[in-house]
């Protein structure tokens, strides 16, 4: 089964594909997307679901091959899916920055903002993720003094993530300079993936 999903913002290509599967007792859907976003969720969604899959860069796209049962034809087909066990382990932390101040007084929220990620850093009690969304993009985007600082955390193995939809509406889609674009299901499954999510 082939689902066209290009030009669809997430999470629509995952409820295609999620919709496809829920019918079908064994088999492989395709789905077409045409963002890395929904590469990875739809990566991520397989593992989680059991499946496995398989992505394949073609004409400025992605097809994304998610496998329902066949196990033992995935070994020998030498697909790389993810494995459900590792996609499962509970991670320590999941900070989601919904804001670019710290606090209702914005030049002094600014300061306290740096501040904050310059402590992260110094001490290393880094979380596992974080996830900008909201003007908390604006971190990831503009802010000279704050991007270098999340350059070196990001060094350090933290996952960053802005949120696509946030990036759309401020119209800084292309600014984007450190980290990665994400989804809300980063936030969704978050709640159970993660000991513990913090919002700031």
């Amino acid at each position: 089964m082939l689902i066209d999903a290009r030009g669809l913002g997430c999470p629509k290509p995952l409820m295609m594909a999620e919709e496809a599967l829920s019918i079908i007792q064994e088999g492989i859907v395709e789905v077409l997307v045409d963002n890395e976003a929904s590469v990875e969720n739809l990566s991520r969604f397989a593992a989680k679901s059991g499946c496995y899959s398989e992505v394949e860069k073609q004409d400025g796209c992605w097809r994304v091959k998610i496998v329902k049962g066949h196990s033992c034809e995935k070994e020998s087909a030498g697909f790389e899916g993810q494995s459900l066990e590792s996609e499962e382990k509970k991670k320590d932390l999941l900070l989601i920055i919904g804001t670019d101040t710290m606090g209702k007084e914005e030049s002094l929220g600014k300061v306290l903002i740096k501040g904050f990620f310059e402590t992260m850093k110094a001490t290393k009690e880094i979380p596992h993720t974080i996830f900008f969304l909201n003007a908390g993009v604006k971190l990831t985007t503009g802010n000279e003094d704050v991007i270098p600082i999340l350059k070196e955390i990001e060094g350090m193995g933290v996952e960053i993530f802005s949120c696509g939809t946030c990036l759309k509406y401020y119209d800084i889609e292309s600014e984007l300079k450190v980290g990665y674009r994400g989804t809300t299901n980063h936030i969704v499954e978050g709640i159970k993936d993660f000991q513990k999510v913090v919002w700031i």
